[in-house]
């Protein structure tokens, strides 16, 4: 049997920090305060809290069955990563400090209508509903979680892309005051993650501002997230401050750090391995059972009609 011994920076596969860490990164220190973003700059001086107001009525929408029990809450608000609070999974104590009002989601880029909103103003401009989605990681487990929130589409459209944008970059809060993990400078922070805007007109891409009928966990990706249950977690940026959209292909997080093994598509293929791992099977958070992972996450009839013309990318991780 073949015994491996970790290298002095490297965690256990399933925490799925890479082999070769890059350096040479945006310093974190060097940004200094322009890595706070806009949303806790209050000219009014109100005072940041950590909670979410009570969520408005969400129905549940029928047309996604995810095939699984949901996963308990509490292995859902504690088992997570978020790596700017930490490396191992369980942040979610830490996360819980993060400051989530005032906050507001920036849009700008090649849009018609460039916008701040509010979070709650926001919400309340959104059809908000209820879906119970499959969460596949990279890293071999799954989840089954009810998530609130709004299409990623509806807000698209409330600020007109232009036709030349081709791209959306997700940018993740970088808070040094509560983020431990942002002391890791090697790392390309702020965090950063990206779509087509042909992905996020998809009825499929989400973005949830609570779960188990409450608002977001900072562990969750408090206060909004965007979710693509097609695609492998990493692809679902957390705790959004800002949105741009593009006629380029924005550098991604975990693309930056270890582009051999994390791509820009992260599409979920249980016939392609990650470098390190099968990705055939995924284990069940809660119940430990190991299940077939499926293609696209069991999402192909929603979603595989956007990848016709793609055959020369790498679509999968």
């Amino acid at each position: 049997m073949l015994i491996r011994s970790r290298r002095g920076f490297e965690i256990p596969e399933s925490q799925v920090t890479p082999e070769a860490l890059v350096l040479n990164r945006r310093s974190l220190l060097g940004a200094g305060a322009a890595l706070l973003p806009a949303a806790f700059a209050d000219p009014a001086g109100a005072q940041s809290v950590t909670a979410s107001p009570p969520l408005p009525p969400a129905q549940r929408n029928a047309r996604f069955v995810p095939g699984r029990d949901i996963t308990a809450e509490r292995e859902a608000t504690t088992y997570n990563n978020f790596y700017e609070f930490g490396s191992t999974k369980s942040i979610s104590r830490d996360a819980a400090r993060m400051p989530l009002r005032p906050w507001t989601i920036k849009v700008e880029g090649m849009v018609g209508k460039p916008r701040e909103f509010a979070i709650d103003e926001l919400i309340g401009l959104m059809p908000i509903e209820e879906r119970v989605l499959r969460l596949r990681c990279v890293e071999g487990w799954s989840m089954v979680i009810p998530w609130t929130g709004f299409p990623l589409a509806e807000l698209v459209k409330l600020v007109e892309p232009s036709s030349s944008a081709r791209f959306i970059a997700f940018q993740t809060a970088a808070i040094p005051a509560v983020m431990p993990g942002l002391r890791q400078t090697w790392y390309p922070w702020p965090h950063t993650e990206g779509c087509t805007v042909a992905e996020a007109m998809n009825d499929m891409s989400f973005l949830a501002v609570g779960n188990y009928g409450k608002p977001l966990q900072g562990a969750n990706g408090a206060p909004i997230r965007v979710l693509f249950p097609w695609k492998y977690g990493f692809k679902s940026g957390k705790s959004i401050v800002r949105m741009t959209f593009t006629d380029r292909q924005p550098a991604t997080y975990w693309n930056t750090i270890q582009p051999s093994e994390y791509g820009f598509w992260g599409n979920v293929n249980p016939q392609v391995a990650h470098p390190r791992w099968s990705q055939a099977s995924e284990r069940v958070i809660g119940s430990g059972e190991r299940v077939p992972t499926q293609l696209f996450n069991g999402y192909g009839e929603f979603v595989s009609d956007l990848y016709t013309n793609l055959q020369r990318e790498r679509l999968w991780a």
